[in-house]
């Protein structure tokens, strides 16, 4: 699958799989990130991202590599900027599947086949990495950073609805392009964020995505994202995609039996915990025991409000995206085909 001359394209449609390398303070790896990259990548997309170092003339400078192409951003944008950058640019040429690797060296090039090879056989439309996979290697990892990806890790099965992945924000993905044109590149999150709230778009589109198992490394380089700096923001982030993600999959698109679950189940926890409460308040300022009728009656609401939410749950990890997208668009599209 080499390419004899780098002039002429020896990729099928299907074998043009493009790598997407956002870059911001990584002078010092970025030459290595390319050079680890094989010959069966079709092309690659360095985007500097302001970066103050001068990524993107380093680049263009040292890279031999006739597959590199370089695109500058004025102002920075943000990592998920610099990836939607380079989305929009292979989508654009023609790639096939975009493979999205970080410039500082933590994400071995060599695995790239591992991401792209469930695309290729139609059993994802996008895949992710996860570091959690091997216990023995989580260990090696920043404690800070475990635990902070840990808890990321259990908000964003709710806000994104993908409950059998971890790892969320892990960076090193991969997506088929039929997919990837139905994203809002211009409304993703810009910033961190911006990983999450791909996997909350994919699922609101009905996208398989999943976990690839992986190693990161862990070297001298240093980490541009502060756990403390953006925990505040996640959570707002979380909490706006959930409310968006269950109005979009429960009411406007579709209506079940969960759909009344969520609303019940809030409205019965809500009235027995506030119930209850103020009536064990009055207890405590009166010095008298709360009746059992009363505290049956904040109970009974309670525990049902429980069950509804723990059914609307069941209902919702059951319903996780299981049909890749992209298969579906391909067979409609040669269905037009034929018809025309």
């Amino acid at each position: 699958m080499t390419p004899t001359n780098p002039k002429i394209d020896f990729f099928s449609d299907e074998e043009r799989v493009a790598v997407v390398i956002p870059c911001f303070k990584v002078v010092a790896h970025i030459l290595e990130v390319i050079q680890g990259i094989g010959p069966d990548i079709w092309r690659i997309y360095v985007v500097d991202d302001a970066c103050p170092e001068g990524s993107g003339a380093h680049v263009k400078m040292h890279a031999c590599d006739p597959r590199v192409h370089v695109l500058t951003h004025d102002a920075n944008k943000g990592v998920g900027g610099a990836v939607m950058t380079g989305y929009a640019a292979a989508i654009s040429d023609g790639a096939s599947i975009i493979v999205k690797v970080d410039g500082d060296g933590q994400m071995d090039p060599c695995l790239i086949p591992l991401f792209i090879d469930p695309i290729l056989a139609g059993e994802a439309d996008y895949t992710k990495g996860n570091r959690f996979f091997d216990l023995e290697q989580v260990q090696s990892m920043p404690k800070m950073r475990l635990f902070g990806n840990a808890v990321l890790s259990l908000i964003a099965k709710l806000s994104t609805g993908y409950w059998d992945l971890f790892d969320p924000t892990n960076g090193y993905t991969a997506i088929h392009r039929d997919v990837a044109k139905l994203l809002p590149l211009d409304r993703i999150s810009q910033r961190y964020f911006f990983e999450t709230d791909i996997l909350f778009r994919l699922n609101t589109l009905r996208a398989v995505a999943i976990d690839i198992p992986m190693e990161a490394k862990y070297g001298a380089e240093v980490s541009n994202l502060k756990i403390s700096e953006i925990i505040g923001e996640f959570l707002f982030k979380h909490a706006r995609n959930f409310a968006k993600r269950i109005f979009y999959n429960y009411y406007l698109r579709n209506m079940s039996l969960a759909s009344i679950e969520l609303p019940v189940g809030i409205l019965l926890l809500s009235f027995g915990i506030l119930f209850g409460g103020n009536h064990w308040l009055q207890s405590l300022s009166n010095g008298l025991p709360t009746s059992a009728g009363t505290v049956m009656l904040s109970a009974l609401p309670v525990l049902t409000g429980i069950q509804l939410i723990m059914a609307f749950l069941g209902y919702d990890i059951a319903a996780v995206p299981s049909r890749p997208r992209h298969l579906k668009r391909r067979r409609a599209q040669s269905t037009d085909g034929q018809n025309k």
